[in-house]
């Protein structure tokens, strides 16, 4: 049988569904007091990439629970330890996310025309290229289908040799299978780029309930936060601390502008009449 897509309408948005999936593969490893993170599946190490696992024995209080490298395995793996405890990382996603939502709050025009600027116009060029490359490799793998007939009715009408047709056969097979995994990792990144609009929406529909409820759920954390690494700790005078980058969902890592830059985006918003479209959720 033959699958033909988007022959009826969806009862979701596609790219609202590819996002789903992918929260879904954030699996969560399970904990022997079955004491769960509001981060676990989405923390990893700084280092070695890997994943930090959250550690929640019998024996530890709420506030002892950690997270730490999964390659340390108590110092014989291939990595430092890159320990957290889980209500240190609380306080510093909180903080983050109270930041980030109380600058969208106040200048959410500034936030969508910087966000613009990073990937507005270059994404824009490159969907066009890629639409356009699809479409070619699509029309010469159409034509070497009808190439391959031809040389393959010209073989058994003896206007070709076996060992002619053995060889061009061979060559558009090749070409073909190129072209074929050309569009498919084509199509992979304009899904990608596609998605980006998906997710600044759940980005800032997270922001803004996050502002009502000034709490983290494992709805709001999930449609704010795509990743966050844990560099290992460091010792500054005499007391240790720990670097964590967060990578929101649509921007990743985010640099809040201070009021001076924030008065020079206004304005060059004002003279361009560039004002970003406003996203609802």
């Amino acid at each position: 049988y033959q699958i033909i897509p988007n022959t009826q309408e969806a009862i979701i948005d596609e790219n609202v569904w590819l996002r789903v999936q992918e929260l879904r593969k954030n699996k969560r490893r399970p904990t022997k007091t079955n004491r769960k993170s509001l981060f676990s599946g989405l923390v990893f190490c700084a280092d070695c990439k890997s994943k930090l696992h959250f550690c929640a024995a019998k024996s530890l209080k709420r506030n002892q629970e950690f997270f730490r490298c999964a390659n340390y395995k108590d110092g014989r793996g291939s990595c430092t330890i890159h320990f957290i405890r889980d209500v240190v990382l609380g306080m510093i996603v909180k903080e983050a996310v109270a930041g980030l939502a109380d600058f969208v709050r106040c200048y959410e025009s500034v936030f969508l025309y910087m966000q613009k600027q990073k990937y507005g116009e270059f994404q824009k060029k490159r969907q066009q290229e890629l639409k356009l490359s699809i479409e070619n490799s699509r029309k010469r793998i159409s034509d070497l289908d009808k190439l391959f007939s031809r040389i393959y009715e010209d073989n058994v009408i003896g206007k070709l040799s076996d060992e002619r047709y053995a060889r061009m056969a061979a060559e558009y097979e090749s070409e073909q299978k190129e072209l074929l995994e050309k569009v498919r990792e084509e199509e992979k990144q304009l899904s990608e780029m596609e998605q980006k609009s998906v997710d600044m929406r759940l980005l800032l529909q997270g922001l803004r309930e996050f502002t009502d409820m000034n709490e983290l759920t494992p709805t709001i954390v999930n449609k704010l936060i795509r990743r966050i690494e844990v560099h290992n700790p460091e010792k500054k005078h005499a007391r240790k601390s720990v670097k964590v980058d967060i990578y929101f969902t649509a921007v990743g890592l985010v640099s809040l502008p201070d009021e001076q830059e924030i008065r020079r985006i206004m304005e060059q918003i004002r003279s361009t009449s560039q004002l970003p479209k406003q996203l609802t959720a």
